[in-house]
């Protein structure tokens, strides 16, 4: 029948009206197949007539065509054809039969061509090799240890600076050279290095009651050794360049300054506020607006990081290193130095070992460098050169800095063969 050929339309059936059905004999012949139909199903299957289309729209198919055997089995009406069926169960066990010998020959023949086999050993995944260094492949005398990475643990942390924290000590190492101090006592007419530790004692006191940070006080006394190396002074200016000083140091390192008033009150108003704000200016003046200058407690801070130390350590180091500020002799020290110094000989009072690689690396001094001021400063520790001005060691004899100030210091000998064995 031709596509365009409208198909014959089927009267619907009754409600109770029964399908007519073909039973196949049991004979084994077929008799003529009659397929159940559902006339919306055959309707669904043509092709509705499109009103723009005067010849109607193509027919609806599957895309792979009909692929079952319905219409195989289909057979045309007034055709009947006598084919003669096994049964069904016979038919079964013959196809069984069949695939079984089948089978058998292939397996013979398989076992000639193929010689025996041993079984196969389970399959282990190699474990991978661990990279060897360089170092690992050098006898262990020869080994140069690691040196930790301090600032690692702080990258996270916005306020600890921690990209550039090596590169701010190297530029403060690098200033450190830019001002270093010469004998000025030499040209001091009117001043002596005892005139300069009382100065500095009350200075150690000024800092104390008005709370100020150690930094301040570091700062403010090299205000003052810089300050006399270009100006000859008298003695009575000698406690207003330091509360100057101060007052400098303050502004450049405190949250909140103290103000000018504290400052004169705390002399006693033995000057004048015009003298306090002209000295202020002469200093600066002076040094030329440059007074960012490197000293030991930030070093001491850094190297304390190195060697992980206690705050108990680190308080006892900077307990030595403050110390130092009194003494005349000291003002001439490399404040890296001094401060790297200071830590290694808190390190051996406390025996928790010795100068490491990573101290070495940042702080640029091995520990041979360090031996003779540990010395001197052991000594100092020990003979106590000034008994009278005792700002420090009260300072540092309070439970809140751990009673430092009362450790034994360590004998000369037992020094001496500590440093060499280390």
């Amino acid at each position: 029948m031709a596509c365009s050929q409208r198909p014959r339309e089927r009267m619907p059936l009754p409600r109770n009206a029964k399908m007519l059905t073909t039973k196949q004999s049991r004979a084994g012949k077929a008799g003529p197949a009659t397929e159940n139909v559902d006339p919306e199903k055959e309707e669904s299957c043509h092709a509705k007539r499109s009103s723009s289309s005067p010849q109607g729209g193509p027919k609806k198919r599957s895309a792979f065509g009909d692929i079952t055997n319905a219409r195989k089995n289909q057979v045309v009406a007034g055709k009947k054809e006598s084919v003669k069926v096994a049964p069904p169960k016979a038919q079964k066990a013959h196809n069984t039969l069949g695939v079984a010998k089948n089978n058998e020959i292939n397996l013979k023949k398989l076992m000639k061509k193929t010689p025996p086999t041993a079984p196969a050993e389970p399959k282990v995944d190699p474990v991978p090799e661990k990279p060897v260094s360089v170092q690992e492949l050098k006898p262990p005398e020869q080994r140069v240890p690691a040196v930790e990475d301090i600032d690692r643990e702080q990258l996270g942390d916005p306020y600890a600076n921690a990209e550039y924290a090596k590169e701010i000590f190297e530029y403060m190492r690098e200033r450190e050279e830019k001002f270093m101090l010469p004998d000025y006592m030499e040209k001091q007419t009117d001043i002596s290095g005892d005139m300069r530790a009382i100065l500095v004692d009350w200075m150690v006191e000024v800092q104390e009651n008005f709370e100020l940070n150690h930094e301040t006080l570091y700062l403010a006394v090299k205000l003052v050794d810089h300050y006399l190396v270009e100006v000859v002074s008298m003695r009575e200016k000698l406690q207003l360049i330091g509360s100057t000083a101060i007052l400098i140091a303050s502004k450049f390192e405190e949250r909140c300054p103290p103000c000018v008033d504290d400052f004169l009150y705390i002399c006693d108003d033995a000057y004048k506020r015009e003298e306090l704000i002209a000295m202020e200016m002469s200093i600066l003046s002076t040094l030329k607006f440059d007074i960012n200058i490197p000293i030991p407690y930030r070093f001491l801070r850094r190297f304390a990081k190195c060697a992980r130390a206690t705050m108990e350590t680190l308080t006892l180091a900077r307990f030595l290193c403050e110390m130092t500020l009194q003494e005349y002799d000291y003002a001439r020290e490399s404040p890296s130095k001094l401060a790297a110094s200071c830590l290694l000989l808190a390190l051996t009072m406390k025996n928790l070992g010795g100068w490491t690689p990573t101290l070495e690396y940042y702080s640029g001094y091995s520990a041979q460098d360090l031996h003779p001021l540990v010395k001197r400063l052991n000594f100092l520790l020990t003979y106590q050169p000034r008994d009278k001005l005792n700002a420090v060691r009260s300072k540092y004899s309070h439970r809140v800095f751990f009673e430092v100030a009362k450790v034994t210091p360590m004998d000369m000998l037992k020094l001496e063969e500590t440093l060499a064995s280390s």
